[in-house]
């Protein structure tokens, strides 16, 4: 809840945190009733700090903070549940969901179907980690308003192309980068479980997410790929 310019145990996670200054953090945080929003955690990287250990990625937390321009005052910080255990490729790709967040979302923009779809997410990514980044960058397009338009009429012997500026586009099987009908259903449907249909989930999603990235490439995407080019 919020009285005024005060902030009072807001659920949220830390995006990203930086020094700042001598002894403080400059945290980027996704919170669920006031979107993404910038604070101040002044003192958090002194010795005596009890913030710091809370302070980290991946654990929901509730945060008071004294709203002041485009960056807060942190005033508390509790643990809101226990830090989601990420491990090996799982880390890289919460760290993708998160450089996701801090790229597509512009701060004090609430948005509480995304934080719930972040919290979700998290959860999901130690079971299965493909499909639950797809579904993440579905759901958030389809949250931010940039939601793909599927044909009405999907099947296995239809097959399409897809670019941001057209959509899908019905072509020939052999046209270049085409996608099958049922690979486009499944996706359609978040039933990904073929590597075909994971394999066009990516390249769709990563065609439509494009444009809403400036023309830069995500850092967390290219250290997946790297880790994976060293493991295989």
């Amino acid at each position: 809840m919020a009285t005024r310019s005060q902030v009072v145990l807001q659920p949220a996670f830390v995006l990203s945190a930086r020094p700042f200054r001598e002894t403080s953090l400059l945290l980027e945080c996704l919170s669920r009733d006031h979107g993404r929003v910038g604070l101040i955690a002044r003192g958090a990287r002194g010795p005596r700090s009890r913030q710091r250990a809370l302070l980290q990625v991946f654990q929901p937390l509730l945060l008071s903070w004294r709203e002041s321009a485009d960056l807060g005052n942190l005033n508390a910080v509790e643990a809101n549940g226990a830090a989601v255990a990420l491990k090996g490729e799982a880390v890289f790709c919460g760290w993708y969901l998160n450089e996701l967040l801090l790229r597509m979302l512009h701060r004090h923009d609430p948005q509480a179907a995304v934080y719930d779809l972040y919290a979700e997410s998290l959860r999901r990514l130690p079971q299965q980690l493909e499909p639950t980044l797809r579904r993440f960058e579905l759901r958030l397009l389809q949250a931010l308003g940039f939601g793909l338009d599927f044909p009405p009429a999907l099947g296995p012997d239809r097959h399409y192309v897809f670019t941001p500026q057209l959509g899908f586009v019905a072509a020939a099987a052999h046209s270049r980068a085409v996608i099958r009908g049922d690979d486009i259903a499944a996706l359609r449907d978040e039933t990904l479980r073929s590597p075909s249909a994971l394999q066009a989930a990516k390249a769709v999603l990563r065609a439509a997410l494009a444009p809403h990235l400036g023309g830069r490439p995500l850092q967390s995407a290219q250290r997946l790929r790297e880790l994976r080019r060293r493991v295989g």
